[in-house]
Order: structure tokens, then sequence, then C-alpha cells
């Protein structure tokens, strides 16, 4: 996996087109854990910082896709860490009728929903359910923002202090363009377009995204753009 500081302490690691991020403190948070697979990745980064995995303490999940979700079950395996999640992200996705169809056909396939503990987290994969408003102990106080829209459960990530927003897929950042996200795997485009809205309303000067490098020119005006062409 490929590393990039953000800002001092806070990392961007990323492998087969997904983000995570890694926030150093005296203990390691992780946004997101990427694909299947990506726990060597996540290891080699962490001692390469001089850290182990026994420094992880936690992992918030924006979204519960497998290319975010992907390197929790090795990680537990190998660490006693907190996995908090939106309690709205543990929908049984192939029953659920909002949920984009095309997934829902996918974890229908006698094979993959043998294997679907690899695709989505269930209730017992995490020990904490976030309701949306709690703060949580990184960088001074991170707000999580519930944004719906790519899924009923996605949130952001707010750290006032540093203006910085991690936003897992509620946005992306395509040909250098703040786009929405992509519809054919999004649950509901009306309230992803009210989410973005909600997180407008925030003090924003670093967004970063589940895929793609971030965004540091402009970022708040680059959204307000955003909202006002969401109708065309």
């Amino acid at each position: 996996m490929r590393s990039s500081e953000i800002i001092p302490g806070v990392y961007r690691l990323t492998g087969g087109g997904t983000n995570l991020y890694v926030i150093a403190e005296q203990e390691l948070t992780l946004i997101d854990t990427g694909l299947p697979g990506s726990y060597t990745g996540i290891m080699n980064f962490v001692r390469s910082i001089g850290r182990s995995v026994d420094d992880i303490s936690s992992i918030i999940i924006t979204h519960n896709h497998i290319d975010h979700i992907g390197a929790v079950q090795d990680l537990r395996r190998f660490t006693d860490m907190t996995v908090f999640i939106h309690k709205a992200g543990l929908a049984k996705y192939d029953a659920d009728p909002s949920y984009p169809e095309g997934l829902r056909r996918l974890l229908r396939i006698p094979f993959l929903h043998r294997v679907r503990k690899h695709f989505v987290l269930e209730p017992g994969d995490v020990d904490v359910q976030l309701e949306g408003g709690e703060v949580l102990k990184p960088l001074g106080g991170l707000r999580v923002v519930p944004t719906p829209g790519h899924t009923p459960g996605s949130v952001c990530l707010y750290a006032a202090e540093r203006g910085l927003l991690f936003v897992g897929d509620a946005l992306q950042r395509r040909r250098r363009k703040l786009r929405l996200p992509a519809k054919m795997v999004s649950t509901d485009m009306q309230e992803s377009v009210a989410s973005v809205k909600k997180i407008a309303e925030l003090d924003i000067k670093i967004i970063c995204f589940g895929h793609g490098r971030p965004l540091f020119e402009d970022a708040h005006g680059r959204l307000v753009t955003l909202i006002e062409h969401s109708g065309d």
C-alpha cells in the first residue's frame, strides 16, 4: 500500500483504488480498512512508523461496503480493538429494498451468500453501534455526522480543530471534480444531496475521500458549487 501524510499524524493509505486512514496519536485509530487482503499492507505501514498492531485501539467504519470493511476480520484476529459503525449500516442488505438491486442480487448468489461476512459487517462483528452526533477521542474530538444516501448508514467524521472531514463515499473526487456518489451503487440520491448540504455547513479545510486524493484547495467553496449544480 502507498502512504502519504495529510497533516502531522494523519496518514492516507491507498491500495486497489481504495483509501483508508491512520490517525497516529498515543493510540492508533483506523478510518475504514480497505479491501480484503489489506491487512498486510496496514501492518507494514504500522511497523514503518515504529508502532505495532497492539497500538490499534479502534476502527471507525464510514459505511458497510466491502472496499471499506475488508480487513476488519483479519485485524480483529490479532488484537483487541473497538469497531464502530452507524447502526443503520447493519441492515440485512440482501433483503433491504433500499439497497441497490445490483448489490442485493450479488449477495443472493449461493457462494457469495455463504461468504457474506467478507462483504458486510453484521451486528456481531462490531462493538459500538453509532447513533450520530457522538464525539470520539481522536484529533481532539472527531464528530460523527450521519450522511445517508450512498448507504443508509453512511457517516462522515469531522475534526473541527483541524477543519478535516473524512467523507467515505458520501462524496467522490473524479477527474479533479467534486461529485456525488455513483447512483448505481447508492441507495438514495436525494438523501445524498441533503447530506452534502448538511456537511457544507461545517468549516471544512480538507476533505479526505474513500477513493482519490484529498482535497486541500477551496474545499468548502467546491462543496457549495456542487450543491448549486446538484439539480442539473
